[in-house]
């Protein structure tokens, strides 16, 4: 790869700043000064250095965030505020072009993936690949046997056929964790409406492997993976 393609993907600056950069023999690799933005680089196994402060390239991206209400889960909004406007403050040197996998709705909090590496994101959501989502839900009242026999078994929410088969823990009061391995629009809150219960509060608990720790990555806070065994 290209030197100065490389340190624009280490998010230290534009093709035109690092070149300036570079110029100016601020950029170190392996140790030496370097000024020729042309230059071939292993991108795998050379060590970038720029301020006193060492880069080390990937190729993919993994995040963790515990998003809080009130935010739309997309790249951009003209109207409302973000995940990634959140995680782009909070990570200001995380890699440009990262995106979050699959959506959760303004008001569902709980665990979001965010990375760059669409492949997987594609695996996670694909309705063949089965991987399950788990949501803890506040409701409006208590779920009968017969509610939660429908749930696990299949309910109509105005899309022709049952929805996939559930798995619901409920030990009484209003509260219950739901597993799906669907991704339908609202399907949680549909699903719900469809047994006559309305969702208050819905969270996001486990998605695939990933579980939320909510200790170690308190509402708004973002954490990033070492690990890419999502599944």
């Amino acid at each position: 790869m290209r030197l100065d393609k490389l340190l624009v993907e280490l998010n230290i600056g534009t093709r035109s700043e690092v070149k300036a950069l570079l110029k100016k023999g601020l950029i170190f690799v392996d140790g030496q000064k370097a000024t020729k933005p042309e230059t071939k680089v292993d991108e795998n196994a050379v060590e970038i250095s720029y301020q006193g402060k060492e880069y080390t390239y990937q190729k993919f991206s993994y995040y963790v965030m515990n998003k809080p209400k009130g935010l739309i889960t997309a790249t951009e909004d003209a109207h409302d505020r973000t995940v990634m406007d959140l995680f782009y403050e909070k990570c200001p040197d995380a890699p440009k072009g990262l995106a979050p996998v699959g959506r959760l709705d303004k008001d569902t909090t709980g665990l979001l993936l965010i990375t760059n590496d669409g492949k997987l994101a594609h695996e996670l959501l694909s309705p063949k690949k089965h991987v399950d989502k788990t949501y803890f839900v506040t409701l409006d009242g208590q779920l009968s046997a017969e509610d939660i026999a429908a749930l696990e078994a299949g309910v109509r929410i105005g899309e022709g056929d049952l929805t996939e088969p559930a798995t619901v823990k409920y030990e009484g009061g209003n509260t219950c964790y739901i597993t799906i391995h669907e991704g339908k629009f609202h399907q949680v809150k549909r699903m719900f409406f469809a047994v006559g219960r309305e969702v208050l509060e819905l969270k996001r608990t486990s998605f695939g492997q990933l579980t939320l720790d909510e200790e170690d990555l308190p509402i708004g806070h973002i954490n990033k993976l070492k690990c890419e065994s999502f599944y």
